[in-house]
C-alpha cells in the first residue's frame, strides 16, 4: 500500500509512505501525480518512507523500473527513510540510475530527512 501526500507550500515535493508491498494499483495512483508535478514545476523532490516494507510485486517493480528509466533526470532530491539494512542498500543501488541527490535516513531520523528534502 502507498500513502501519498502533497505539500501546497512546496509544489514539487511529494511524500509517500510504502507499507508492506507495493502493487500495480499503487503505481496507477502514483504515476499520474508524478507526471503532473513534472509539468511546469521543475524537478521533483520525493520523500519516500518505508514502514514494514516488503518490496514490490512483479508488476509494480516493472512499473517502477519503467518510470525511473524514463524520468531519471527529473528528480532533484530523494530522501529514503527506513529501518532495514537492505533498504539502505536499495538506496545505494538507485544512485547510478538517477541524477538526483539521494540519501537514506533511518526511521529515527525522520525529522532530519524532512528538513533535508525541503532544503
Amino acid at each position: 500500500m502507498l500513502k501519498i501526500t502533497e505539500d501546497s507550500t512546496l509544489p514539487n515535493l511529494i511524500s509517500t509512505v510504502a507499507v508492506n508491498k507495493l502493487d500495480q494499483a499503487d503505481y496507477e495512483q502514483l504515476v499520474p501525480i508524478l507526471k503532473n508535478k513534472l509539468n511546469g514545476k521543475g524537478k521533483i523532490r520525493w520523500y519516500f518512507a518505508m514502514e514494514d516494507f516488503k518490496g514490490w510485486t512483479p508488476g509494480a517493480a516493472w512499473e517502477d523500473f519503467k518510470f525511473d528509466i524514463q524520468h531519471a533526470g527529473d528528480f532533484e532530491k530523494i530522501a529514503m527513510v527506513g529501518e532495514k539494512e537492505w533498504q539502505e542498500w536499495l538506496t545505494a543501488l538507485m544512485k547510478p540510475f538517477t541524477s538526483a541527490e539521494l540519501r537514506f535516513f533511518e526511521t529515527k531520523d525522520e525529522e532530519e530527512a524532512r528538513r533535508w528534502i525541503r532544503s
